[in-house]
């Protein structure tokens, strides 16, 4: 897997011969299945889930060999796979991301031993698809505490009734994880809901500028009733809810350094073709500084997110470590796709030029995962001591 022209550092060079391997592999896939129509399935907003199945067959999650003695993944490799998926689409990377990120770490955390035997090992191979559903339409931010989606439990059954929003994956999942406050002790629960629930309906959200090919969906609950069975049995409050989603939050650094790759190189690819006056625009001085600016950006990400990813394997990843990379990272992302788009002029903005997808999916990468805001307060009140949040 050659990675040269982003990775000037040489920060692949911690990864095995098999995992370098093993990501070969994927990008071959990708350019083999998916590049002859990503800009069609892009503008039409359709998504490529039977890719699903295929990618799955690399079993870049549970391949023995990719093991170490204590059944995890290198850490290199975990970061690098994200990258490799964000390098070439972000949606694709959602739709693989979600199932076996995502949703799998909250059944693997959240579930019982009994839950996580029963479906862990149907969640990597996509044979039980799912998704998680905690931001609602009047709470993102402070989802914590306003949430409204309520679930009031009666002998072994609970009963639903709410309604989520913005949950990725959700049209093309079994099991839909919905987080809801218990009405008896108003703490957060988490469930396991069929997708096919009676009272459960799902509504495509339309007229996206970013992710088009991500199926985002409003969910809206209403008497939905599910066993205490399908309760994930170690999510008692809204704090345990956090504590996964902390284990997540590493991702969005080489997320977004995989997207600012991809368009450093599409936007290189484009310069070196491009001619005027007579010759190759990337020999333009300011075409090349453009370029420097871009490249930059992308391994001083790729680095912070080397670094985080370093601390959260060793248990030692703390909240203002995550939310610096986020909102950084998030930010130079934008300066770096805007670059890019300059570079390519008038062609930077049509779908058929990687550009623009990367330019256009970078706007929901801002904002997921916790927003500028959010993050920088997060940080600030770590750095001084002081919280500037309100209530």
């Amino acid at each position: 897997m050659s990675t040269s022209a982003t990775d000037l550092f040489g920060f692949t060079e911690t990864l095995t011969e098999l995992e370098r391997t093993k990501l070969q592999s994927l990008r071959d896939l990708l350019e083999r299945r998916a590049r002859p129509h990503l800009a069609q399935w892009w503008e039409q907003a359709e998504s490529p889930a039977h890719l699903r199945g295929e990618i799955a067959a690399l079993r870049l999650e549970d391949d023995p060999d990719l093991l170490d003695a204590d059944g995890r993944l290198g850490v290199s490799y975990v970061g690098f796979k994200h990258f490799e998926f964000a390098r070439f689409d972000m949606s694709i990377g959602t739709l693989y991301g979600g199932q076996v990120g995502m949703f799998r770490t909250v059944v693997r955390e959240g579930g019982s031993p009994e839950q996580v035997a029963e479906l862990d090992p149907h969640i990597a191979s996509f044979e039980t698809t799912g998704c998680f559903a905690l931001t609602e339409p009047a709470h993102g931010s402070d989802v914590a505490g306003g949430m409204e989606t309520r679930a009031t439990r009666d002998g072994d059954t609970w009963t639903i009734t709410g309604h989520k929003r913005w949950i990725g994956n959700a049209a093309l999942s079994d099991l839909i994880v919905v987080v809801a406050q218990d009405t008896a002790d108003g703490r957060a629960k988490a469930f396991l809901v069929p997708r096919e629930s009676p009272g459960l309906t799902l509504t495509d959200i339309g007229g996206k500028i970013s992710l088009r090919m991500v199926r985002n969906a409003d969910i809206v609950l209403d008497g939905v009733r599910v066993d205490e069975s399908q309760r994930l049995q170690r999510i008692d409050s809204f704090r345990d809810v956090s504590a996964i989603l902390a284990q997540l939050r590493f991702v969005v650094g080489w997320n977004a350094a995989g997207l600012q790759a991809g368009a450093y190189e599409a936007a290189l690819a484009y310069a070196l073709g491009r001619e005027q006056f007579g010759r190759p625009i990337a020999g333009f001085q300011l075409i090349q500084e453009k370029l420097t600016r871009m490249l930059g950006n992308a391994t001083a990400t790729l680095a912070m997110a080397v670094r985080v990813t370093e601390l959260h394997r060793r248990g030692a990843m703390r909240d203002e470590h995550a939310a610096l990379a986020k909102t950084w990272a998030a930010d130079r992302a934008r300066e770096t796709v805007a670059l890019g788009r300059e570079i390519c002029g008038a062609e930077g903005i049509r779908v058929d030029n990687d550009v623009a997808r990367f330019f256009a999916d970078t706007e929901a990468l801002y904002t997921f995962e916790g927003t500028h805001e959010m993050n920088s307060l997060i940080v600030g009140r770590a750095i001084t001591g002081l919280s500037a949040f309100t209530r």
